[in-house]
Formats: structure tokens, sequence, C-alpha cells
């Protein structure tokens, strides 16, 4: 699945890397670049696009102002928003428009593909979404994109053991593979990629597949020749979790 997206702002050099960040990402296709909010909403009267990555404060009219135009039309659903701004107290107003993600700047490419890959994540899920089975469970993701040295990798969701934090770094361990793969990331980026119902952080340098633990002895998670120790901050959701799988 390819996104189609278009990217906003006034600033030119900011323009310029948040094109360069689209160009990059496998899954998204720039269809247009802007300088200024009116010029894009002709376009994306007359284009379909699934996401706009844009800026805020822009004159004439502001990426608020643009998304609340949005936000007005039908099937707003299939095309979604990623603020980018160097102001963060634009946050509260952006959630009210329902958008995607905020990125602050500057921000690095490692941030802007963690929004980036959210984005796909959601399409994913509405693309795969049973119209008519209400009465059955809907589909969810199977699979992230890491960035692992200068290339961006898939990883399914199945194969992930757990994930641990390493320097600057984290570390993937996969059920597939002798090594683990490192990607440049943090453990937050982590967690909100990974889905809730499967992975859950246990420590502050761990994160488990729940359905690869072998066993747990004193809050200690085997999951085959790993020993996760489980911290005192995450015991509580975690012992809930155990109550649902012995019961």
């Amino acid at each position: 699945m390819i996104l189609k997206c278009v990217a906003i702002d006034d600033e030119p050099l900011a323009l310029e890397l948040l094109s360069k960040f689209i160009s990059q990402t496998a899954f998204l296709k720039l269809e247009g670049r802007f300088s200024n909010a009116i010029e894009a909403l002709s376009f994306l009267n007359q284009n379909e696009v699934q996401l706009i990555f844009m800026d805020i404060q822009m004159p004439d009219l502001s990426g608020m102002e643009l998304a609340r135009i949005l936000d007005g039309k039908k099937n707003n659903d299939k095309t979604r928003i990623i603020f980018c701004t160097a102001y963060n107290q634009f946050a509260i107003e952006g959630y009210k428009v329902e958008a995607l993600d905020y990125l602050l700047k500057p921000y690095s490419y490692e941030d802007f593909l963690a929004a980036a890959t959210k984005a796909y994540q959601y399409f994913d899920r509405i693309h795969n979404t049973p119209v008519a089975k209400s009465a059955e469970p809907t589909a969810t993701q199977e699979f992230i994109f890491l960035k692992v040295e200068y290339q961006l990798v898939k990883v399914m969701l199945k194969d992930i053991t757990h994930v641990e934090a390493y320097k600057d770094y984290v570390k993937v361990h996969l059920k597939s593979k002798a090594n683990p793969l490192l990607s440049l990331t943090s453990m937050k980026n982590m967690e909100e990629l990974l889905p809730s119902e499967k992975f859950m952080r246990v420590h502050r340098s761990f994160i488990v597949a729940l359905d690869h633990i072998d066993s747990v002895a004193k809050n200690v998670i085997q999951i085959g020749d790993h020993q996760i120790a489980v911290g005192e901050n995450y015991k509580e959701q975690f012992l809930e979790f155990l109550s649902k799988w012995m019961s």
C-alpha cells in the first residue's frame, strides 16, 4: 500500500526537508508541495490524498483553519493530517481536528518515520476492516516498518518476541533470526508502534510479546532463553494481565 501525500509549509527549507523525508520513505508518494494553504486547498478539492503533512502558522490561511475546512467535508476519514510546527501550544487544537500526529520542529527522520508509520498502520486497519461483519473481531495490523541502518525493514508482528533498549537504539528480537535487529528509535516510539493487545512494556528497558511468554516465576518472564525482570512501575499492569491469563 502506497499513501499519497502532500507537503505544506511556507518556509522553503522546512518544505524542502519535509518533501525529502516523504520521498525517501518507501510507502509514501509525494503528490504535491505547497508554500501556502490556499493553493493546497485548491489541489485537495480536485485530488484525493491520504496524508497531509503541514505547518500550522502560515499566512492567509493557517494549517489549523485548513484542517477545520477539511474536517467538515464528507469522508474526511480518507484524509488524515500530521502537523509539523515549531509551536507546541497548538497540540490540543490539533487533537480537536483529529490530527493523526504532531511533529515538533526541528524533527529528525526518526520522528518523521514514526509518525508516517502510524499513518500507514491507520490506513492499513481501515483498508482491512470488514464492513458488514460487526459481530466478528476486526482485522489488526500484521507488521511494522523499522529503520535498520539505511533502509526500512518490514517486520511481522508475530515474529517479534521482545524489544530491548540499547543505548540510543532498540534491539528487536525475532523468533526467525538468531541476532536481533538494531533500530535507531526509542522505547517510547516502539511502545506506540506495537499494538497494546499483543505487546506490553514490563520494564523501562523491555517490551514483551504476550503470545511468546513461556513462563513467569517471581516477577521474571521467560521467553525462550531470555529472562526478563518485571520492573516495579510495571508490576500492577502485568499482574492484571496474569490474572486474566490464569483465569
